[in-house]
């Protein structure tokens, strides 16, 4: 008992016995659930498995891991796990991970997103296939948050009744509204603001998109809640960011203020501002070096 709890004091290794505790997990689940790189998690799972706190059983190409403690350490266990705030970011996680291995459907359309443009097929590609589902858009409010110079935005504001176009830096406002202006899109309005408080009206949209804009931003979390706010009841978020990704340079060269995220740490954003419906897919992967991959979140604010 007290090598078990000695080897518990350590918070990585109480938040992963707490995670196979209800649900038997491979090392790729522990690193979507705690944004870990695999030889840390391995580790730790090696020392849990020795003091037989966890066992391994393998099923198919991976091992799974489930909980082996005594019921009376358990107990233990979980009152201390009471005082490791990222206990509760860990049980959202797992959550939206349960959600996505129920949907079998998902996990092909996973699937097929990796390999859509790999084979040469004339005419067809993710630019011509966006374009077209953008015909086809029915909103009557849109808002781009993190506009840039509003390429997105003037495409939407070919079937919206509105578009607002935010950003932050003037001269990106300043240069998309006179591109709007020359190419006759009345219907489209760029504002000067920031994404963590963008300057619409609560309960305005009926969607909003905030693509590869997240990354940007200082609070992320805080800019998921103004997109909660400023949204109708009803209303759909699109989120479209980089995946969690190790290309350091990334700060220096695209003045990135984080490195991506996972898809359940964009769910857990989601499901804490007060949204439902939450699904998300990594949409696209980089054929090249640094092989960054595309994380596509939608959710509805009831």
């Amino acid at each position: 008992m007290l090598k078990s709890l000695k080897l518990l004091s350590d918070p990585t290794r109480l938040r992963i016995l707490m995670l196979v505790g209800g649900e038997a997990l491979s090392v790729a689940d522990l690193q979507e659930i705690l944004g870990m790189g695999q030889s840390r998690i391995s580790t730790q799972l090696s020392q849990l498995k020795t003091a037989g706190l966890v066992a391994d059983e393998r099923s198919g190409k991976n091992n799974m891991y489930s909980c082996k403690a005594a019921p009376d350490l358990m107990e233990v266990a979980r009152a201390a796990a009471e005082e490791v705030p990222e206990v509760a970011a860990d049980k959202t996680a797992l959550r939206h991970l349960l959600r996505k291995r129920k949907d079998r459907a998902r996990a092909y359309f996973d699937e097929l997103a990796g390999r859509f443009g790999k084979d040469y097929v004339p005419g067809r590609s993710w630019k011509a296939l966006a374009e077209a589902l953008i015909k086809v858009l029915n909103y009557k409010v849109v808002a781009d948050l993190g506009a840039g110079e509003g390429t997105l935005a003037q495409l939407l504001a070919q079937r919206a009744e509105k578009v607002i176009a935010v950003d932050l830096s003037p001269k990106m406002v300043e240069f998309g509204q006179a591109l709007a202006i020359q190419n006759g899109l009345s219907n489209l309005e760029y504002r000067l603001g920031d994404i963590e408080d963008p300057p619409i009206e609560d309960g305005m949209l009926d969607l909003a998109i905030l693509s590869q804009a997240l990354h940007h931003a200082e609070h992320p979390q805080r800019a998921i809640d103004a997109a909660f706010r400023i949204l109708k009841p009803g209303g759909r978020l699109i989120v479209l960011d980089l995946v969690l990704h190790h290309f350091d340079q990334a700060r220096e060269l695209y003045a990135d203020r984080w490195p991506g995220f996972s898809e359940s740490a964009l769910a857990a954003m989601l499901e804490r501002a007060g949204f439902t419906g939450i699904e998300t897919v990594v949409a696209d992967k980089e054929g090249g070096v640094p092989d960054f991959q595309t994380l596509l979140g939608v959710a509805a604010r009831p």
